[in-house]
């Protein structure tokens, strides 16, 4: 196997290298142009009326001070930072109080994916097409009038989105209660997000058909819904995938909206069967696919696992992910999916996984329905996959009655989740439609035990099983084969 940690090493240092800076020489203080910053007067004219400014005079910083800025739509441009200050909040202002720029006609998208990566002009800050821009600063960006999703005349519904720009950075903000999407960032290349915190009950932050990100020293909480997702979605009315993007030193999580922030961490609330959200995922919109993608360093906290997933015709290729550690997972710690969805154009087909490798990840209080699983689709094999130096403890308490399930494929139609099989055989992983895994000091444990076999494996060609330690347990097999060819290990 290739060795893809290396490479993705020499992307970090790529997108470092390519990491956008902006230089302006120019303050503008948007008090001077009419803000009030007194959390009821609509500020948004006077915010934008200084971004104006600032081009006017080939680009420049707009400071934001202390202050609650009401705000409908604010407009980015090219060479412009957009500076919090500290104490500095903008207040995403209702359609009552604010008439947000209008969502934008997208027919050639608007058929294949999830509505809010069809348009980014109804947002509470939007740029298009723009060149060397910033938001930065230790203020925060606060969607109180935003929608979760639901298009409302006048309103917004997404905290901050760009589309085809090239040059981005974010960098030190808060993000709170952001919406649809906290960050949804559509075809956006050389993008530097640094020491951001988002604290909100949809995605986090979303890195859709991007090339170039770095994305460093972040904090995510999404009880009900992905913290850092990556999407290859159609929203451009073409494919294009997600690509060199590198995820590191970062914190997931699903505790209750608001408790990262104010520092309590709660967890009272529930909305999913399998509970809270918050992870780091690829996909689900998966039209374009994701190339060369590093996760390094990384938290999970009261939330699913890692999801690699591609089911709308895009190839997943040479991701890898090190060094993870997680507590309470709330589904399956590891959910490698390919399927056949298929939400694109006549003539979409199905994609592929292949050369992933994951190692060095330590896991505790996994949900024990689940285990790890790793399933393409008959006729299309998840194809060359290393796990390394793992080490996952579990519930357990599994029956030997649910031994005996038979996981149906469920490979069509439906948003691909653990959750959709209930309960698996297995109580360690289960392996479906594989071509080449290896499994090399890997070790599992249970808090109780489990009647389940620890490995299922499905129509698996080509598996090496070194150093793989799980707890005996009288009558229960360590493995159940179906359709199995050249299985090796000590």
């Amino acid at each position: 196997m290739t060795n893809y940690l290396g490479l993705m090493v020499l992307l970090f240092c790529a997108a470092a290298m390519a990491a956008p800076t902006t230089k302006p020489s120019a303050e503008f203080n948007v008090r001077d142009f009419g803000a009030v910053g007194d959390g009821t007067t609509l500020d948004s004219p006077a915010i934008n009326q200084a971004i104006e400014a600032a081009v006017a005079a080939g680009g420049g910083i707009v400071r934001v001070p202390a202050g609650d800025y009401l705000s409908a739509s604010i407009r980015l441009k090219s060479n412009v930072t957009l500076q919090l200050d500290r104490g500095a909040t903008i207040i995403a202002a209702t359609a009552a109080q604010g008439t947000y720029d209008a969502p934008e006609d997208n027919p050639d998208a608007g058929k294949y994916e999830d509505a809010g990566h069809r348009h980014w002009h109804n947002s509470l800050i939007w740029g298009e097409h723009l060149t060397n821009v910033a938001i930065v600063g230790e203020g925060t960006v606060w969607g109180k009038g935003l929608s979760r999703g639901k298009l409302t005349t006048g309103g917004g519904d997404k905290a901050i989105a760009l589309k085809l720009c090239d040059g981005f950075v974010m960098r030190g903000i808060t993000i709170k209660h952001g919406g649809h999407f906290g960050l949804l960032a559509t075809g956006v290349d050389d993008m530097e997000l640094d020491d951001l915190t988002i604290d909100t009950d949809r995605d986090g932050m979303d890195i859709d058909c991007c090339h170039n990100v770095h994305v460093a020293g972040c904090r995510v909480n999404s009880p009900f819904d992905d913290g850092i997702c990556l999407k290859s979605s159609y929203g451009l009315g073409y494919n294009r995938d997600c690509e060199n993007v590198v995820v590191t030193d970062c914190q997931v999580s699903g505790y209750d909206e608001g408790t990262l922030i104010d520092g309590t961490m709660q967890r009272k609330h529930k909305k999913y069967d399998d509970g809270a959200t918050g992870r780091i995922k690829l996909g689900t919109e998966s039209n374009g696919g994701f190339k060369h993608v590093l996760i390094t360093n990384c938290v999970f906290t009261y939330s699913r696992g890692l999801a690699l997933e591609t089911v709308d015709g895009g190839v997943l290729e040479d991701v890898t992910a090190t060094n993870l550690a997680m507590h309470d997972i709330l589904n399956s710690p590891i959910f490698i999916r390919l399927a056949d969805r298929l939400s694109g154009p006549p003539g979409t087909t199905v994609g592929a996984i292949r050369h992933v490798v994951i190692s060095h990840v330590v896991c505790d209080n996994a949900d024990s329905r689940y285990g790890c699983i790793i399933s393409g689709i008959p006729g299309y094999d998840i194809e060359d996959v290393k796990l390394s130096d793992i080490h996952i403890e579990c519930r357990g308490g599994g029956t030997r009655w649910q031994a005996t399930t038979q996981p149906a494929e469920r490979e069509k139609g439906r948003y691909p989740e653990p959750l959709r099989w209930h309960i698996m055989p297995d109580s360690a992983m289960f392996i479906r439609h594989v071509k080449g895994i290896e499994l090399d000091n890997v070790t599992f444990t249970f808090e109780k035990p489990d009647y389940r076999p620890p490995f299922v494996l499905d129509d698996v060609e080509g598996a090496t099983f070194n150093h793989v330690t799980v707890p005996h347990v009288d009558d229960v097999p360590e493995f159940v084969e179906k359709n199995v060819t050249d299985v090796q290990g000590d």
